[in-house]
């Protein structure tokens, strides 16, 4: 008979998700500077997500992987913990070389190195909060993850508009350099990445493998089985793929295809389309990138604040139903930004993506978490993230090619693209089965019947 994991204080989940602060700070100077770093060193607009294919083939290869692995390691660090540091560690490497790249290959070289770095991170991290809340607590535990990952964007994307305008450090440089304000924020956030995860890896305790097992009421599986496990035993485990996986994974998948076009795109888009400019090393257009990122710090400041909220929203109707009208909300306001000609008025569209991401980023995995076994959590985490990198790789492959032949090389009409995915993937969440409202229903039938 299972046991019940016990509840951790409110701090106890502070702690265990202050590293996502640090991985989100890297993975946020990515998206609102990548683009622009690309750009500076010569790339076209319609090479720009072909070099962008970095981060979901990483992610295709490494998390399913990582995952895999950190269900079956234990060190003194635990089994999870281990992959943090590794990751973190290269990660801010990455980010220090990435803003002095001499030459375009080296630029995107070292994006693959700060994507598979991150991965390494990252699907450990979701995992770990599956493995040490209970049911109940999941929802908060992911909402809390959520709270840093906005807390960390907004720092992080709005770094080079701060040094240039609080600190006077310059945000122009000569054609084919990176100016001073993105390569000083860079190097901020390689500190933290590493100051964050660490923070986290010392402060944190993990379930052994026996525990879990008690807690689903099963014996643990014998370390000589866990070692022969292999290739075949991750083909075998992917037959199985429970079902809300897989509904929840056409959702992800028209997600993440808006949030690709949305990172990759909104520079161009805003940089063209409101401030009329696509010359890289001009004032007028490095003020726009600047704006860009400055919006993605309000949408990253929305999801952090309303990380706190969708939870209580969600135990008051549902999870899918809080998540549908978010990805709803986050479609309209990301196919809208067409209309909008004033950069101040973009804050507004940002305010409506932030309530989608605060969402994308916490109940899909609580959802997911109560379908699946303790013992395979890692190695499914790592699969479901098939359903975020698959379209951004399809995104990748015809963005540019879309943007060139069928948008005339306005990157503003991929942003209205991505604005529809989303609300079909707000459509697609309908037809999502919440295993833990199956259960609670359930329970609460039977204390019916048992009162009556």
């Amino acid at each position: 008979m299972s046991k019940q994991k016990p509840r951790l204080s409110f701090w106890q989940i502070w702690n265990m998700s202050v590293g996502f602060m640090g991985i989100q700070f890297g993975f946020g100077l990515q998206n609102a500077n990548v683009s622009r770093i690309f750009e500076t060193l010569g790339a076209s607009i319609d090479q720009i997500p072909i070099l962008w294919l970095a981060a979901p083939i990483t992610g295709l290869l490494v998390q399913p992987i990582v995952g895999y692995m950190s269900d079956r390691t234990w060190t003194f660090l635990g089994r999870r913990r281990p992959y943090f540091l590794i990751g973190a560690i290269f990660s801010s490497i990455a980010l220090i070389i990435l803003p002095n790249s001499p030459y375009l290959w080296i630029a995107a070289g070292m994006l693959w190195m700060l994507d598979a770095s991150i991965n390494i991170s990252m699907e450990p991290f979701r995992a770990l909060v599956a493995d040490n809340l209970p049911s109940k607590q999941r929802t908060q535990g992911f909402a809390v993850q959520t709270f840093f990952i906005g807390v960390g964007s907004v720092i992080a994307s709005s770094m080079p508009y701060i040094l240039t305008n609080w600190f006077d450090i310059a945000n122009t440089a000569p054609a084919g350099v990176i100016p001073p304000s993105v390569k000083i924020s860079f190097y901020a956030g390689a500190a933290v990445f590493l100051g964050a995860v660490m923070w986290t890896v010392f402060r944190t305790r993990e379930y052994s493998p026996e525990e879990l097992a008690a807690f689903d009421g099963v014996p643990a599986a014998p370390k000589e089985e866990v070692k022969k496990a292999g290739l075949l035993t991750m083909f075998t485990d992917m037959k199985i793929m429970p079902t809300t996986m897989k509904q929840l994974a056409v959702v992800q998948f028209f997600s993440w295809f808006a949030l690709f076009a949305m990172w990759i795109y909104t520079t161009s888009a805003v940089t063209g389309h409101i401030y009329g400019s696509s010359d890289a090393s001009s004032a007028l257009y490095n003020e726009g990138a600047d704006w860009v990122g400055l919006c993605f710090a309000m949408y990253n400041g929305v999801s952090a604040i309303a990380a706190f909220t969708l939870p209580w929203l969600a135990a008051r109707t549902s999870r899918k139903f809080i998540h549908a009208i978010c990805l709803l909300i986050g479609g309209i306001s990301l196919a809208s930004m067409a209309l909008v000609q004033s950069p101040n008025m973009l804050m507004l569209n940002m305010v409506g993506i932030g309530f989608a991401w605060a969402s994308i980023l916490c109940m899909p995995y609580a959802i997911l978490a109560g379908s699946i076994p303790s013992n395979k959590m890692g190695f499914f985490m790592g699969v479901f993230n098939f359903s975020i990198v698959i379209p951004q790789i399809l995104a990748a492959g015809i963005l540019g090619f879309l943007t060139q032949h069928f948008f005339g090389g306005n990157a503003m009409y991929a942003l209205v693209l991505g604005g529809v995915s989303m609300a079909l993937a707000a459509f697609f969440t309908i037809f999502v089965v919440d295993q833990d409202d199956v259960a609670n229903t359930k329970n609460e039938t039977n204390s019916d019947a048992v009162v009556a």
